[in-house]
């Protein structure tokens, strides 16, 4: 028995593997083909950041702050922490939540953004350190720091 594959007469079996290599060829050239089209940093990216927001414990809270130098809000700290690394978040809370993958409680890994929201909207973002901390900047009259999580209401997203 033979098939034709590319115009070619091939016994079926080695057509079969050729397709079989052809689409996981395709896959591995054109991710979008893949179903996690949206990558996500890996883990030890996750890890990078942490260390740079650790790094950051201290720095003053500013309103709109996004340097060590001047201070950090919520969103400026982990925008910060992940351009140190060459990753690019969006300027706010919210806008930073949309730009993240969503991802369950159970798959929490040191790097993911933890969103604080009260009804439908997204307020404040830290950065997962483990254990159940994060790092933040919280508000005026405070310093960046590590802090235990202490509310349910709250949503976890992975940075692309």
């Amino acid at each position: 028995m033979s098939t034709t594959l590319l115009g070619f007469a091939l016994p079926r079996r080695l057509a079969s593997i050729l397709m079989v290599a052809l689409f996981g060829l395709t896959l591995a050239l054109n991710p979008m083909s893949t179903p996690k089209a949206n990558a996500v940093v890996p883990a030890r990216v996750g890890r990078l950041a942490v260390n740079v927001a650790a790094a950051q414990v201290g720095v003053p809270y500013k309103w709109g702050g996004t340097s060590p130098r001047t201070g950090f809000d919520c969103s400026g700290l982990t925008m910060y922490s992940y351009s140190r690394i060459g990753k690019h978040l969006p300027r706010t809370a919210l806008q930073q939540y949309r730009a993240t993958i969503r991802i369950r409680r159970g798959v929490l890994r040191p790097g993911d953004l933890v969103f604080f929201r009260s009804g439908g909207t997204v307020y404040h973002v830290g950065i997962y350190a483990g254990n159940w901390y994060i790092y933040e900047a919280p508000h005026t009259g405070l310093r960046v720091r590590k802090i235990q999580i202490r509310t349910a209401a709250i949503l976890f997203g992975r940075v692309r």
